[in-house]
């Protein structure tokens, strides 16, 4: 995670076409989700704004996918919201 002026850039690591959906821990210092759309046609990517959202508690508003819209790797903005408070939700999520 980086501090960026309008909040945090969140490292994610996307599993798309999954079983389910749904935060499932750190993998190499990012945020591994997976969502059960395949990655056709940006599906997969609206799927993980919603489980981001939900899972981080944050509207999708202030979700904004800045990198790797056609990669594995992703790179998500996550405006309002610092450093600090963001490692805090995910250590609740993640427990």
């Amino acid at each position: 995670m980086q501090p960026h002026p309008e909040g945090v850039l969140l490292p994610v690591r996307a599993q798309p076409g999954a079983k389910s959906s749904g935060v499932r821990g750190v993998q190499d210092g990012a945020l591994k989700v997976s969502v059960t759309q395949i990655a056709e046609k940006g599906k997969a990517n609206k799927a993980l704004l919603a489980v981001l959202s939900q899972a981080l508690d944050v509207r999708k508003s202030q979700l904004e996918l800045v990198a790797g819209a056609t990669a594995g790797h992703k790179q998500f903005l996550v405006r309002g919201v610092t450093v600090e408070e963001l490692r805090q939700r995910i250590g609740t999520l993640l427990e």
